[in-house]
Protein backbone atom coordinates (compact mmCIF):
# COMPACT_ATOMS: atom_id res chain seq x y z
CA UNK A 1 0.00 0.00 0.00
CA UNK A 2 1.05 3.62 -0.85
CA UNK A 3 1.73 5.59 2.15
CA UNK A 4 -0.26 8.24 0.97
CA UNK A 5 -3.59 5.81 0.73
CA UNK A 6 -2.44 4.36 4.44
CA UNK A 7 -2.38 7.87 5.71
CA UNK A 8 -5.59 8.68 4.01
CA UNK A 9 -6.83 5.52 5.56
CA UNK A 10 -5.91 6.07 8.89
CA UNK A 11 -6.89 9.95 9.47
CA UNK A 12 -10.52 9.01 7.72
CA UNK A 13 -10.98 6.23 10.41
CA UNK A 14 -9.82 8.14 13.53
CA UNK A 15 -10.69 11.79 12.52
CA UNK A 16 -13.84 10.96 10.24
CA UNK A 17 -13.30 14.48 8.40
CA UNK A 18 -15.51 16.64 6.68
CA UNK A 19 -12.27 17.07 4.32
CA UNK A 20 -8.76 15.74 3.57
CA UNK A 21 -5.69 16.45 1.34
CA UNK A 22 -3.35 14.39 1.58
CA UNK A 23 -0.45 15.84 -0.84
CA UNK A 24 2.85 14.54 -1.48
CA UNK A 25 5.54 17.27 -1.88
CA UNK A 26 8.24 14.87 -2.25
CA UNK A 27 9.27 15.83 -5.32
CA UNK A 28 10.26 19.09 -4.11
CA UNK A 29 12.59 18.13 -1.38
CA UNK A 30 14.97 15.69 -3.95
CA UNK A 31 18.63 16.01 -2.61
CA UNK A 32 18.01 17.30 0.95
CA UNK A 33 17.91 14.59 3.97
CA UNK A 34 15.37 12.44 4.15
CA UNK A 35 14.40 12.59 0.62
CA UNK A 36 15.14 9.61 -0.25
CA UNK A 37 13.91 6.34 1.57
CA UNK A 38 15.69 3.63 3.72
CA UNK A 39 15.23 1.25 0.56
CA UNK A 40 16.53 3.87 -2.04
CA UNK A 41 13.66 4.41 -3.43
CA UNK A 42 12.49 8.65 -3.64
CA UNK A 43 9.17 9.88 -2.91
CA UNK A 44 6.67 9.01 -0.30
CA UNK A 45 8.75 11.02 2.25
CA UNK A 46 7.38 14.32 3.03
CA UNK A 47 3.69 15.23 2.93
CA UNK A 48 1.44 17.75 3.17
CA UNK A 49 -2.67 17.14 5.32
CA UNK A 50 -4.93 19.38 5.42
CA UNK A 51 -7.56 17.88 7.81
CA UNK A 52 -10.92 19.41 8.60
CA UNK A 53 -12.66 17.74 11.76
CA UNK A 54 -15.77 18.28 13.82
CA UNK A 55 -13.54 16.22 16.55
CA UNK A 56 -10.89 19.17 16.69
CA UNK A 57 -13.70 21.23 18.11
CA UNK A 58 -12.70 22.18 21.85
CA UNK A 59 -9.19 20.62 21.38
CA UNK A 60 -5.96 23.43 21.39
CA UNK A 61 -4.12 22.96 18.26
CA UNK A 62 -1.14 21.11 20.03
CA UNK A 63 -3.11 18.45 21.47
CA UNK A 64 -5.15 18.52 17.35
CA UNK A 65 -1.14 17.22 16.16
CA UNK A 66 -0.79 15.13 19.03
CA UNK A 67 -3.23 12.98 17.98
CA UNK A 68 -2.42 12.91 14.20
CA UNK A 69 0.95 11.85 15.18
CA UNK A 70 -0.19 9.43 17.31
CA UNK A 71 -2.69 8.17 14.35
CA UNK A 72 0.18 8.51 11.69
CA UNK A 73 3.13 6.74 14.53
CA UNK A 74 3.97 3.81 12.16
CA UNK A 75 4.41 6.16 8.97
CA UNK A 76 6.26 8.76 11.00
CA UNK A 77 8.46 6.33 12.45
CA UNK A 78 9.18 4.66 9.05
CA UNK A 79 9.00 5.97 5.58
CA UNK A 80 7.71 9.58 6.28
CA UNK A 81 10.65 12.25 6.96
CA UNK A 82 8.31 15.50 7.27
CA UNK A 83 4.33 16.03 7.93
CA UNK A 84 2.96 20.09 7.34
CA UNK A 85 -0.15 19.55 9.01
CA UNK A 86 -3.26 22.04 9.16
CA UNK A 87 -5.46 20.15 11.40
CA UNK A 88 -8.44 22.10 11.94
CA UNK A 89 -11.91 22.58 12.95
CA UNK A 90 -14.60 23.20 10.84
CA UNK A 91 -15.18 26.97 11.87
CA UNK A 92 -11.98 27.60 11.44
CA UNK A 93 -11.78 25.94 7.71
CA UNK A 94 -14.57 28.55 7.15
CA UNK A 95 -12.67 31.48 7.43
CA UNK A 96 -9.89 30.33 5.46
Amino acid sequence: MRVADSITDKLNAAFAPLLLEVRDESASHAGHGGATRDDGSQGETHFHVRLVSQAFDGVSRVERQRRVYTALAAELSGPVHALSLAALTPAEASRS
